[in-house]
């Protein structure tokens, strides 16, 4: 029996997880759910609504898949046309120079070396990578997994679309190379 006691100690004890070690539950509306778009939009189209947070994959005529994702910050989004030209799973990943110039304390292991992170957990790309290409060049804008889920929903990336690792799984399930990917 649950009397008041051990009501108030187990409410206690949560209290002192630190808030990192708490289970994550993402909003319900960052969930994958089956919504209606557009006509305009053809199937096999991504369709990526920064400002909303939202990544929509069109599976059929007016029909999308509508994805939670986290983005880039103000100045650093990646906007236009795009077709996915590389997937991987569990990617490798190095910054760019503009981000290690832009912070250089967070990127300090990468400044003046040629270390790249190997893919796994602790990969910044998460599980899955889908690399974006405009006329034949790599953009340097990734859709990937996290490894910070809490950034769903927010625009807080050097300007990759993010998604959580289980939801890029199955997107890069989904779409084949020479998807187009139009961010608005």
């Amino acid at each position: 029996m649950i009397d008041r006691r051990f009501f108030i100690g187990a409410g206690l004890a949560a209290a002192t997880v630190p808030a990192a070690a708490r289970a994550f539950e993402l909003d319900e509306k960052f969930q994958p759910t089956k919504v209606r778009i557009s006509d305009q939009y053809a199937p096999g189209q991504l369709l990526v609504l920064p400002r909303a947070h939202f990544l929509y994959y069109v599976t059929a005529p007016r029909e999308a898949l509508r994805y939670g994702v986290g983005v880039g910050k103000a100045g650093l989004q990646f906007t236009g046309t795009a077709t996915i030209s590389v997937k991987k799973k569990w990617p490798t990943w190095r910054p760019t120079d503009e981000m290690i110039e832009r912070d250089p304390e967070a990127y300090a292991r990468f400044k003046g070396n040629d270390y790249v992170q190997p893919g796994g957990p602790e990969n910044p790309l998460g599980a899955r990578a889908l690399y974006l290409f405009q006329n034949g060049r790599d953009t340097y804008f990734r859709i990937h997994g996290t490894n910070a889920p809490r950034s769903i929903g927010r625009s807080v990336s050097n300007g990759c679309i993010r998604m959580l690792n289980e939801h890029v799984k199955d997107l890069y399930e989904r779409v084949p190379i020479g998807t187009v990917v139009t961010v608005i």
